[in-house]
């Protein structure tokens, strides 16, 4: 009995030795066991002797998202709900009403009811608002609402909403549904395919693939991969449908991290399905992580031409890690590197700036690295296109507009005032714009630019030092000047509203799937990717 107590014993002190001797315990243990010994005693007598009653997981749960928000935005706590909805995201498979949802502090708004699936089948359209989900009131549910839409198929929920000014209930019949990664294909022209990749899920590559195949067998010489508005999702993924493109054994992507298991260099494992067929991939500054590996990479290899605006510019990779209670959380674990060596992160979430904001890498901090062929590219911004198409980038004036839904609510208003039958013929008139400036007007829309803030920040100084006598009239002309180009603004950028709103417009009367038919023959994108590959002189010289 001594003998085995003494083995323990040894074999105790052994597997101390072994972890005290780690240089993390070294240099983190002692502050970590520390600050959780704090923690714990202030969270034990807060909710013991606070004056009123506490919500001890209320408190836990800001807590921990408080201490979050100090780093990157991509290291996240799932509790068991987000947990699902992660694994449904990754694997495209979704069981619910089948429809893409905004989750608004008082109400679920319905962007987008899928075609011929059960949203759509009871009449639920693009702008209802959703105020309540069988007795559950979607104001009073703290936690994400559309998780209440989500059920096992075959399940009844009763859906009561707002549209125009009337409240309605309709009952749904949930079911599942593919979500798709390859939502759409189809042939431009008698030689020009054309892919939309949306995710990148588990079934990202194999959807790419058999789309690339089905337009080869009907004839497609050459191809248009389009990966705008994509957000990105699994490495091996986007590795794999590089893969397609580029023979077997090519570095693909390099992660870097400070601990040493995560360093890894990911190659491409098979034959390729074409290394020749020419290739245009089209980004904007919504294609992030994944989608910027396999842009970047292709364009580090020089096997396809960059076509659209500079890309979002996330160089961060997550990793999930498993927590009690079937929690988890998502750990920001590497940056990852292109073929050249360049890493694409734009936004500095370690150096923030007086207003505890990330800092943007700036153009003059970019350092340059070169692709196979001895082309310059630069690292520190996202991926900057071969070739920029003007209208493809958003300015502050776009940006502030789409970030208060002001052109999705528009296309609700025009969708019930209005008839579309064309498809293809349809163009938003100059009156249609006009109405859509007076709309602006009526919502009191205003933004405000960082010049104005800086302006506003330095008049607020002066005050203190009781010089705004002596600067006002200088900053009510600088501030009827910054007045006066705002309003300007909206004409100046009528180019690019007037294709948004000619999306979302289209998109109420044909789905997506019309969308994309409409963009085949009149977006500025695809247009442009075509004229590179319809000019092979033009093509090669880009990549040489």
């Amino acid at each position: 009995m001594k003998k085995l107590l003494h083995k323990k014993i040894v074999i105790l002190v052994l597997a101390l030795a072994i972890f005290f001797s780690t240089t993390a315990f070294k240099t983190d243990f002692f502050e970590i066991a520390k600050q959780i010994e704090i923690f714990t005693t202030l969270f034990k007598e807060l909710n013991m002797n606070y004056v009123d009653d506490t919500n001890p997981g209320d408190l836990m749960d800001t807590a921990i998202k408080s201490m979050l928000n100090d780093l990157d935005p991509y290291t996240q706590f799932y509790n068991e709900q987000d947990v699902e909805a992660s694994r449904i995201n990754n694997a495209g498979d979704y069981t619910g009403i089948g429809a893409k949802v905004l989750t608004l502090e008082d109400k679920l708004v319905i962007i987008e009811p899928y075609k011929n699936y059960a949203a759509d089948k009871a009449g639920l359209k693009a702008g209802d608002e959703i105020i309540k989900v069988d007795n559950v009131v979607v104001s009073d549910f703290k936690d994400d609402a559309a998780n209440l839409l989500q059920g096992a198929a075959g399940t009844e929920v009763n859906i009561t909403y707002k549209r125009q000014g009337k409240t309605n209930t309709v009952k749904i019949t949930r079911e599942s549904l593919d979500i798709k990664a390859v939502p759409h294909y189809s042939m431009v022209d008698d030689k020009t395919g054309y892919i939309v990749l949306r995710k990148f899920n588990e079934k990202a590559s194999t959807e790419t693939l058999g789309a690339l195949r089905a337009l080869k067998n009907q004839g497609a010489t050459q191809l248009i991969l389009d990966l705008r508005g994509n957000p990105g999702g699994l490495l091996n993924e986007a590795v794999n449908v590089t893969n397609i493109f580029v023979p077997k054994d090519q570095l693909v992507v390099t992660t870097k991290s400070k601990v040493k298991k995560y360093n890894k260099t990911y190659y491409t494992k098979r034959d390729a399905v074409d290394t020749e067929i020419p290739l245009v991939v089209l980004i904007d500054g919504r294609s992030a992580s994944a989608s910027e590996i396999v842009s970047g990479a292709l364009q580090d290899m020089d096997r396809a031409v960059v076509v659209g605006a500079r890309s979002f510019g996330k160089g961060l990779v997550q990793r999930p890690k498993p927590l009690t209670y079937g929690t988890q959380m998502k750990i920001t674990i590497s940056r990852y590197y292109t073929p050249s060596g360049r890493c694409i992160q734009a936004l500095d979430y370690w150096n923030r700036d007086e207003n505890g904001k990330a800092t943007r890498v700036k153009k003059e901090n970019y350092n340059a690295f070169k692709t196979r062929n001895g082309r310059p590219v630069f690292d520190g911004g996202g991926v900057q296109p071969d070739i920029e198409v003007e209208s493809s980038k958003q300015t502050p004036i776009t940006k502030a507009i789409l970030n208060e839904n002001l052109v999705f609510n528009f296309a609700t208003n025009y969708y019930y005032n209005n008839n579309v039958e064309d498809l293809k013929g349809f163009e938003l008139s100059e009156s249609d714009y006009k109405s859509f400036k007076n709309y602006l007007k009526t919502t009191g829309f205003n933004f405000e630019t960082k010049t104005e803030e800086a302006l506003n920040d330095a008049l607020s100084v002066a005050t203190e030092e009781g010089l705004e006598s002596i600067i006002n009239s200088e900053y009510n002309n600088l501030s009827a000047t910054l007045q006066a180009y705002k309003t300007n603004a909206i004409d100046g950028n009528k180019l690019q509203l007037k294709s948004l709103l000619t999306d979302e417009i289209i998109r109420r009367y044909f789905y997506s799937e019309g969308l994309y038919t409409y963009y085949t023959a009149n977006n500025p994108e695809i247009k442009k990717a075509l004229s590179v590959l319809n000019n092979p002189k033009q093509y090669a010289s880009i990549l040489r």
